[in-house]
Parts: C-alpha cells; structure tokens; sequence
C-alpha cells in the first residue's frame, strides 16, 4: 500500500501497483469532495467507472452518493462447497451445465412466471420505497436470473479436489432502476443548492437527513436483499440438480456483496461507507475473492485493516475496456487458454472476448498486493463456467 496526497485532497492509500489515469482522476475527485471523509481507498481490483472508479472505497459524513454504489445494487458472490471430487466425469458435468442453462435464464431473459412472493424481501410496511414497489412485479421475474455482463456460474475444485459452485450476480433491473432515479434525483437537488461538487465529475449526493436521502437507503437496501435471494434462488436450483444427477451434499453458502453503502463506525466517527466493487473484510470475516473466466478464485478471511474500511478487492478487476478486449484480444489464443486447461466455457466468437481473461488483471498480483487485508482459506480452479 501506498498513500498519495494532493493539496486540498484527502490522502488516497492504493494497493495496486498500477491504476490507470481515468481511475487515478475519479480517485482524486472523491479525495476533493467536501463531505468524504479521512481517506479513499483504491484496492487491487481498481479500474475506471462511472463517477467513482470500481475498486475504491468512500466514507462520507452525512451523506450518501448514489453513482459510489453504483447501478448493480447489492452485487455479490455466493458459493457453496460439495461432496463431490473434481474426478467427476467430464460427460455428467456438461449435462449437469446443460441442466443449469435451463434452469437459470442468463443476459436479458427473465422468468415465464413471477417468483411466488414468499421468495421475495419483505417490504417494510409504510417505508417510502416508490421505486422498489413501481418495479415490484417485474422483479419477481428476474428473481432467480443470472443477469450478463461479467456475472457467471461457475464450477470449480480447491487444492484437495472437491468441487464447488460458485455464482456472480446482482440486483438485475431493479437496481438500476434505482441508481439512476436517486442519481437524477441528486442531481437536480444539488444544482438547486449550488452545489459545490462540479456537475461533471457525476457524483451528486443526498443528505440522510433528508427524505430523499432516506428513501434511497431504504431502496437501496431492498435491493441489496433482494440481490441475495437472487443469488440464493439460483445457487438452490443448481444444486437441486447437482442432487439429482450425483447425490451429493453441499456445506454452508458464503455470501459477500461488494456494492452498496453502511454505516460503520471507523476512526472515531459513524461515517457512510460506500463500496463500489469492493467488499468487506472485517477480523475473521470470510469473503469471496472470484478470478477471470479460466483462471482461480479464492475463499478469504478478513484481517480488519483500518486503512482499508476493513475492505478488499471484489475480483480481479478489469485490465481492458470491454471494445478494447473484442479488438485487442486474440480469439484462437483465448479459447486455446481455456481448452488446455480442460475447462468446459462459452468463449466461441469475437464478441465473447469482452469476458476472456485476457481482459482481466492478473489475479494473482492482485491477490498479493492485497495480502495485508485478507488471508487466504481457500483457492479454486475453474472446471466449467456460464458467464451472462
């Protein structure tokens, strides 16, 4: 770690041994805002976003800035071990992934049905949650769905052969619905108080005190809840045919979310901790830490780093622009990556490459420069992935 300070701006400690210029300029943007407080941090994983890069972790006072959550409201992983060895043969694990791509609708499908509403988070009766209710039932749709984009199942076996599912996924729709009401929201309050935050830099905020600000958390909230039922559902179904086909049985899920905003209570002070692409990693706390398609993906503890917010990285993170990876990546040498590795994946035309792991960072180097926030528990090979 290293700290980098600029007059007028809070310190930024970064983990990364590179950032790139747009990510270092969306850093020094959150270090001048007047209501961040103490540090902003730039894990491993941190990469350009919109408004605030991915990979970095805010504390503000007294407010709560939509864009540093970002659209994917309560994004996480989940993962569940098995009873099952890697020597699993090759033929019942693609008809097990066969199975699972009909049982788990990827991109923009939804379910033929809405989810019963048993399933859904319950909404707190009288919470101002206008969104959340306006999407509601459109919600029970995608309750259960995968989503596109770098989300994925995958299949994968630690160091001493067994097999674990693991799932990438989010708040799909309703998130975004979200984010961008309250960024607009934001937007139009603060240039009604002439703000000082500049209008381009895209991160508008709300004061808690206000109802507006308390109906985003409140929303926000619902969605982070309603992106582990999501997970949930998904990882139920899958392992439902994981049963069927082997009998097996399935440990404890994991569970990590890595965007959304807390109060916590760090460096004297109860202050709003946003993570945008970045997750928690308290004393003991255990976290996912996923690598690109093809390459590992660990099993954490956290080791309740100060400097931090008690936080790691959320991934590998992205060394490539979506567009950038389709013209720079090669097709062949990507597949061939995949195939020599044994590792049954969707990766077959040009337009696929925006999720090879040619187009992440190195997950290792990133797994290094953060050894100082996590230990690791556990490191898992791909064996077969579905990605959105």
């Amino acid at each position: 770690m290293f700290v980098q300070k600029i007059d007028n701006c809070l310190p930024i400690k970064i983990w990364a041994s590179v950032v790139e210029e747009g990510a270092m300029e969306q850093l020094h943007n959150c270090a001048s805002l007047p209501f961040a407080f103490h540090h902003v941090v730039a894990l491993p994983d941190v990469h350009k976003g919109y408004g605030i890069s991915i990979g970095t972790v805010m504390a503000t006072e007294n407010v709560v800035v939509p864009n540093a959550v970002g659209v994917d409201i309560g994004c996480g992983m989940l993962a569940v071990k098995t009873s099952i060895h890697k020597s699993i043969d090759v033929e019942l694990l693609k008809k097990i992934m066969g199975e699972i791509r009909k049982a788990v609708p990827v991109g923009f499908n939804h379910q033929a049905e809405m989810c019963d509403l048993s399933l859904m988070p319950k909404r707190i009766p009288g919470s101002d949650i206008p969104i959340v209710n306006q999407e509601f039932n459109s919600a029970r749709k995608q309750l259960g769905t995968l989503g596109s984009g770098n989300h994925f199942a995958e299949i994968q076996h630690d160091e001493d052969g067994w097999v674990w599912i693991m799932i990438h996924s989010g708040s799909r729709n309703l998130g975004k619905k979200v984010c961008d009401h309250y960024n607009k929201v934001a937007k139009e309050l603060n240039e009604r108080w002439f703000s000082s935050v500049p209008k381009e830099w895209d991160l508008a905020f709300l004061p808690l005190d206000t109802v507006e600000g308390q109906s985003y958390m409140a929303e926000m909230q619902y969605c982070v809840d309603f992106a582990l039922a999501n997970r949930k559902l998904m990882m139920e179904n899958i392992c439902k045919i994981f049963k069927n086909e082997t009998g097996c049985i399935f440990g404890e899920m994991i569970n990590i979310a890595h965007n959304y905003a807390k109060m916590e209570h760090h460096f004297g002070k109860n202050v709003m901790v946003h993570r945008k692409g970045a997750t928690s990693a308290r004393l003991d706390e255990i976290g996912i830490i996923p690598g690109s398609q093809g390459t590992a993906s660990y099993i954490v503890k956290g080791k309740g780093n100060p400097d931090s917010f008690m936080s790691c990285s959320h991934g590998a993170g992205r060394a490539m622009g979506r567009k950038d990876a389709t013209r720079r990546l090669n097709l062949e040498d990507e597949i061939k990556r995949l195939d020599d590795q044994g590792i049954i994946h969707g990766i077959k035309t040009v337009d696929d490459l925006d999720e090879a792991s040619g187009a992440y960072k190195n997950v290792e180097v990133v797994m290094e420069e953060q050894k100082d926030l996590v230990d690791m528990v556990a490191k898992l090979l791909p064996m077969a992935v579905i990605k959105g």
